[in-house]
């Protein structure tokens, strides 16, 4: 049996770059990278569909939500305690 292929994200992208541009057919995309033209397809509808997320947001870059940065300053805040604790301690 075979061995699966695996390919790095930046040769996905290049492909389905390239597909998207419409240059040529997926066949001689598929052909000159030597990869089925399913999957030359596949990747090239993936940022396709993706697309739509990018416009969404509002072009803001989706960051920690409200409850995550409030549990983070609580986390700053009771590590801060300790170590303030933990200087005394040192001293004596």
């Amino acid at each position: 049996m075979a061995k699966r292929r695996s390919f790095t994200d930046q040769f996905k992208a290049k492909v389905a770059l390239e597909a998207l541009r419409g240059d040529k057919t997926i066949q001689e995309i598929a052909a000159k990278h030597q990869v089925h033209p399913n999957q030359v397809s596949a990747w090239k509808r993936q940022p396709v569909d993706g697309m739509a997320d990018v416009f969404s947001r509002g072009g803001k870059a989706s960051g920690p939500s409200e409850a995550e940065i409030k549990e983070l300053h609580a986390k700053i805040g009771r590590m801060a305690v300790e170590n303030d604790f933990l200087s005394q301690g040192l001293k004596r």
